[in-house]
């Protein structure tokens, strides 16, 4: 059952005294119309979040994702909207989207797994069924980066390529977001290279990438993401498709390039045991390691002259911002929900539901600027 004010939606962040989690719950905590729930396993950890960000203590719940009650728990509860941000969702399920579904609420996630951002479309039938929208990858990619494709792919009488990176600063992302990026360090990345499908390995294929002052130069590593999926079929004519990423410290990019060689050469079974005092590490380092983080976005192909043509944007964060970036794409969803702006019926991955605007317009009031080209 709804919430007893019609006007009065409810939403749930799962996971929402995570790294992400509790960004995008205080960023909407103030919000009209809009009452937010705090949930994941540990009460406890759900009424601290809830007391700092100024919610009631009855909006701090406990909800395990596993449970098979979920979708009777999400009823109970009045959810209207869940966001999902208990990764890492490499190697995760459906279960918490198919619970939203069943409860008849809208479900949107920051997945950055490829196979579960790409593979969410099968809950399709499903979710239409039930009147719902179902969103897999509401972040920085793919929802901001196929924002800025869109923008400028019209400029292009023909596009031949779609290279995006992101540098971070200091500040280390949680834990499960290390263990999904070290999932799959020196393992195989399939992507789309000169018209053909190709072999690469995470976090090597080293590059570097000149982002705008006060960014610089940065090291980055190639990354499986949603986007190598995704894109391929929704810019068919793109030939070639990348992504790569690098951290703010030099030292700890090349010892994690160090490190998925050796999983490469199969001296290492995986990375996984090194994610915990990695992030422990990073967070020590943090206050000598630059606060400065970047995206960048790069097309090129044919302009309309028949000539080369290349346009490269970037956004640039300061201050230690740039983690508050993936949770753009779900604060203006839930916004448009609130507003009553429906999202379209059906499961699908984020890409084309937010123009570039509409994305940033959450994080104005941050160090975070857009460098168009």
């Amino acid at each position: 059952m709804r919430h007893s004010c019609a006007t009065l939606k409810t939403l749930l962040v799962l996971g929402g005294y995570g790294f992400f989690g509790q960004r995008i719950a205080a960023t909407l905590a103030g919000d009209a119309g809009l009452r937010v729930l705090i949930a994941g396993r540990d009460r406890d950890k759900a009424l601290q979040v809830a007391r700092r960000i100024g919610l009631a203590d009855d909006q701090a719940v406990r909800v395990d994702a596993a449970d098979p009650a979920l979708p009777d728990s999400l009823r109970a509860l009045g959810v209207d909207v869940l966001v999902h941000t208990a990764g890492p969702f490499q190697g995760q399920d459906y279960t918490v989207a198919r619970a939203a579904i069943t409860a008849g609420c809208h479900y949107l996630d920051l997945a950055d797994g490829r196979a579960f951002v790409a593979g969410i479309e099968s809950l399709d039938g499903q979710a239409q069924a039930r009147g719902v929208s179902v969103i897999s990858g509401a972040s920085s990619v793919p929802a901001l980066s196929s924002a800025v494709v869109d923008r400028y792919a019209p400029g292009f009488a023909r596009l031949d390529s779609i290279r995006m990176g992101i540098a971070s600063g200091a500040r280390a992302p949680g834990l499960a977001t290390v263990k999904g990026i070290f999932s799959y360090c020196g393992r195989p990345i399939r992507r789309l290279q000169d018209g053909a499908w190709v072999w690469t390995h995470g976090w090597l294929d080293l590059q570097r990438h000149r982002f705008p002052d006060p960014v610089g130069v940065r090291w980055l590593g190639s990354c499986d993401i949603p986007d190598l999926e995704v894109f391929a079929h929704r810019y068919p004519q793109a030939r070639t498709v990348t992504f790569h990423a690098g951290f703010a410290s030099t030292i700890g990019h090349l010892a994690v390039w160090a490190l998925a060689g050796l999983v490469k050469a199969r001296v290492l079974d995986s990375m996984a045991a090194f994610a915990a005092p990695l992030s422990r590490i990073s967070r020590w380092i943090e206050p000598v390691v630059s606060d400065k983080g970047g995206m960048f976005v790069e097309l090129a192909g044919l302009g309309p002259d028949g000539n080369a043509l290349t346009r490269c944007w970037h956004l640039v964060a300061a201050q230690n911002h740039g983690p508050f970036v993936p949770c753009g794409a779900a604060v203006a969803l839930v916004r448009k929900i609130v507003a009553g702006q429906p999202l379209a019926i059906g499961a699908r991955a984020c890409a084309g539901l937010l123009t570039v605007d509409e994305y940033l317009a959450p994080l104005s009031n941050l160090d975070i600027q857009e460098v168009p080209p």
